[in-house]
């Protein structure tokens, strides 16, 4: 990466900045959230309120010497970052550390009564569970009788645009409320995807999950496409081993998406029972391996898993979260070549995901002048456009 243009890291130090208003903003309205998610007793009460001052006007503090995971911390920085402002390291950092911090205050790591409780589930299942996502699996159906090519088209889409769009149910790439002048995906290399994954059965697909609920559940049926049509042999379905950024999926939240498909009748029970099937007979796995709810890029995983990417016919890296990890969290020129900047990642890597936060790369000049042109810098967070990359 010696030839990339230099770009700094993302801070959120800047007032009127998207990552400032996520410190500034999102996370106190987060731990009001929480306070009310459950009947939490004094204790995890006097911890939220102590964290909530904290993350918007004191410091950051070091883990308590006994928690489990300290040295897991300062291995990624926290004696560095300690007694600095959360507003005066990078954007990346200061997020995945507010959000271990959000679990401690609420019991989470234990022991107590609280312990292994999630603080998002609530939210998690409403999604889950809400009148739509009975319209969106109904959908499927709908899909049984076209062409293995396009039911695939119809549901990468899906993956691509999570809730956005009805689960992206559509042959057409069209995102929400996108202005007519500029294009909902703005860069788009799903033949190339496509090309990765032939209908051989021998392949092995790494995905790098996103978010639970309505988001997980579009992956999840791709997945199953991919299987039963053999395009892959074996999928591994890489999700947090913890509550993370509010939605993040964990191992709970595939249960419950697997359940909700399976309860749900029609075609989507039957891709719920294929799914269920693959998990027990190994076409299916399931990893939840510390470094996913590390605060670094890719560029700087463990071995372990670069020998698992490495081996992989493709890696999917789903979301904005795991986009800014890819291509690290920097304030690069738009039109940074993608495969530059992934360079490090150790197999064939595509991105999808929906834009909502400042770092892009990979755009062709003309498309980001139509998106400047058109919106401002408003189309890098607005979640109204999307993108397929592939480096191979």
């Amino acid at each position: 990466m010696s030839d990339i243009p230099s770009a700094s890291v993302i801070l959120g130090d800047e007032p009127g900045s998207f990552p400032h208003s996520v410190l500034a903003e999102r996370h106190p309205a987060i731990v009001r959230q929480v306070r009310e998610a459950f009947p939490y007793g004094p204790d995890q009460h006097r911890a939220l309120d102590v964290l909530l001052e904290n993350c918007t006007k004191g410091e950051i503090e070091p883990l308590p010497a006994d928690a489990h995971d300290r040295d897991r911390w300062v291995a990624w920085g926290m004696d560095e970052y300690a007694g600095r402002s959360w507003f005066d390291v990078p954007w990346l950092w200061s997020e995945s550390y507010f959000y271990r911090r959000l679990l401690d205050a609420v019991g989470y790591f234990g022991p107590g009564p609280w312990q292994g409780i999630d603080p998002f589930r609530p939210s998690k299942l409403a999604e889950l569970d809400a009148p739509e996502t009975d319209e969106e699996l109904a959908a499927l159906d709908g899909l049984t009788g076209l062409p293995a090519e396009e039911q695939a088209t119809a549901l990468l889409h899906g993956s691509l645009w999570g809730n956005r769009a009805d689960l992206g149910f559509r042959l057409s790439a069209t995102g929400a409320d996108t202005p007519a002048d500029t294009p909902p995906l703005v860069a788009d290399d799903s033949e190339h995807l496509w090309s990765l994954l032939p209908p051989t059965g021998t392949s092995t697909l790494c995905l790098i999950a996103d978010n639970a609920g309505r988001e997980l559940v579009p992956d999840l049926l791709l997945i199953a496409h991919l299987l039963a049509h053999g395009h892959v042999q074996r999928a591994v379905l890489h999700i947090k081993p913890y509550p993370y950024y509010v939605s993040d999926a964990t191992t709970a939240d595939v249960v419950d998406a697997l359940r909700r498909l399976t309860g749900a009748g029609g075609a989507a029970a039957e891709y719920g029972r294929l799914l269920w099937s693959a998990l027990a007979d190994g076409r299916l796995a399931v990893r939840a391996h510390a470094f996913s709810c590390a605060p670094l890029p890719f560029a700087e995983m463990p071995g372990d898993l670069r020998q698992e990417f490495a081996a992989a016919t493709v890696t999917l890296v789903k979301g904005d979260l795991n986009y800014r990890r890819l291509v690290g969290d920097r304030r690069w020129p738009p039109t940074t070549p993608f495969q530059d900047v992934t360079a490090h990642f150790p197999g064939p890597v595509a991105a999808l995901r929906t834009l909502k936060s400042d770092v892009i790369t990979g755009l062709d000049a003309g498309t980001e002048a139509a998106l400047v042109a058109a919106e401002d810098q408003r189309w890098r967070t607005s979640g109204t456009h999307a993108l397929i990359q592939v480096r191979s």
